[in-house]
């Protein structure tokens, strides 16, 4: 079986020797953008192509603003900080997730709680999530509180996995319930909608990442999103130093951060912002094939996209019946020229958060002993 398995990924991906997990396609303009970029001389973090990045992507996914960051770790911290949390607050987030969503809580000393996910979505349960905070949360004030530890709950930062977008639209209007405020970890979804909408401008603020494995990438990079015009200006002002706009003088007047992305990485942006319905479309092409084919198979479930949802598949995930069977996937798959990864480490198992409050992560805990990723690349 995983014979038959490892040679149909190689024959999607033109039977190479290796088939890697997730690569870059570069197809259009990135190079005359780039020689553009550095015949201009600016390089850093002014420039047209960091104005046009942020007006494309503004436009393609239907934000009022979008502002352009390093990372999107960076675009999480920042959000968190303008909806208002701060040192001890608590955040919900779920325990399936990359290392980035937790690490945005921490750099304002927050704390993540973590809440499970839905197995059609695996994103963050609004049905779990809503009965977390019946059992744990007051209003006072219009302020939410653990009752339990008596702090803050501010944030909620759901997280569309893989590409799939989780059951955002509820999970808004009980954060709206017990007022919390909404920041979607949308890192991994450009080009996903959920009910035609795209992820990322549920909430107040969306979070997007270019990372070089993502479907479409500037090296490294990432994005904010606003339905607030008046914020995503005032988020522009602060990730670039909150300079104090002047001919000469150099006047700051807030903390600011240096999140700048540098104009030639938007360069780059912006060329694969041309293309990227295109990848999108191709790798849905992908995941329809994958799924034909486990469709033949045996105690192996392909993941496909959530109702009411169109997923951009990043990652493509096929569902093991356990833990053995998953390692023995991975070791063939990797052994034979073919590379798979499973679901990160839950954060909930992780040193720095393995004290963190949650529920009991039943669904999170399945999908940890099943999920494997599969080559997901856009094909050429």
């Amino acid at each position: 079986m995983y014979e038959q398995i490892t040679s149909f990924i190689k024959s999607l991906y033109g039977n190479q020797e290796f088939t890697p997990l997730s690569v870059p396609v570069f197809i259009g303009n990135e190079k005359k953008y780039l020689n553009e970029c550095i015949d201009s001389t600016f390089v850093s973090s002014v420039g047209k192509f960091v104005d046009k990045f942020e007006e494309m992507v503004a436009q393609y996914t239907g934000a009022k603003r979008a502002v352009v960051c390093v990372n999107g770790t960076n675009a999480i911290h920042i959000a968190l900080m303008l909806v208002g949390v701060d040192r001890d607050d608590e955040v919900l987030t779920q325990a399936l997730t990359f290392i980035a969503t937790c690490n945005a809580i921490s750099y304002i000393g927050a704390h993540p709680v973590f809440i499970d996910v839905d197995k059609d979505t695996m994103g963050l349960s609004p049905v779990a999530l809503k009965n977390w905070l019946e059992d744990n949360a007051e209003i006072k004030n219009g302020v939410c509180y653990n009752k339990k530890t008596g702090h803050r709950i501010k944030a909620c930062v759901p997280m569309h996995t893989f590409g799939h977008p989780c059951k955002i639209e509820d999970i808004a209007s009980i954060c709206e319930e017990f007022h919390i405020e909404l920041v979607e970890d949308a890192a991994e979804s450009i080009g996903s909608l959920y009910k035609g909408r795209h992820t990322g401008t549920f909430g107040k603020i969306g979070a997007l990442s270019f990372n070089g494995n993502k479907t479409i990438t500037t090296g490294g990079g990432g994005m904010l999103l606003f339905n607030d015009e008046e914020l995503g200006n005032f988020a522009k002002h602060i990730t670039t130093q909150a300079k104090v706009p002047h001919r000469w003088e150099f006047v700051h007047d807030h903390i600011g951060y240096n999140y700048r992305m540098p104009n030639i990485n938007a360069a780059l942006g912006c060329a694969q912002m041309e293309h990227l319905e295109e990848y999108v479309l191709n790798k849905r092409v992908t995941a329809q094939k994958y799924k034909e084919f486990f469709d033949t198979i045996d105690d192996i479930h392909f993941f496909t996209e959530p109702e009411n949802c169109r997923s951009n598949y990043w990652l493509n995930v096929v569902i093991l019946n356990n833990k053995d069977a998953q390692q023995e996937f991975l070791q063939y798959t990797n052994d034979h020229g073919v590379m798979t990864r499973p679901i990160w480490e839950l954060m909930s198992r992780l040193p720095m958060f393995d004290h963190c409050l949650h529920d009991s992560l039943e669904n999170t805990l399945w999908f940890a002993d099943r999920v494997v990723n599969i080559p997901s690349s856009v094909r050429r």
